[in-house]
């Protein structure tokens, strides 16, 4: 019985996600958009990954290996196209 709950809410968030994504009014985005939107997000995902972590070190090798990493990763963001990621963080 649980089961059929689940696949019954597992449903209704895909139908009011495909909803959601109708009404936005936006065209569709082709698939090199897609892909370079999931792309975007790895890496956003990627760097607040990276701040929480360089907030956490302790070592100064860990920190500056984490700083190098960081700019990689601002880098990667800007020739991606993104410019809502924040500059860099203050130390």
């Amino acid at each position: 019985m649980a089961r059929g709950w689940e696949s019954k809410a597992v449903e209704e968030q895909q139908a009011m996600a495909s909803s959601r994504s109708a009404d936005d009014g936006a065209p569709p985005l082709s698939a090199e958009e897609a892909a370079a939107a999931s792309r975007i997000a790895s890496l956003k995902l990627a760097r607040a990954r990276m701040l929480a972590d360089l907030q956490q070190a302790c070592r100064p090798a860990h920190r500056a290996m984490l700083e190098a990493a960081l700019a990689d990763l601002e880098a990667e963001l800007r020739r991606a196209g993104s410019r809502d990621f924040g500059g860099s963080p203050s130390s």
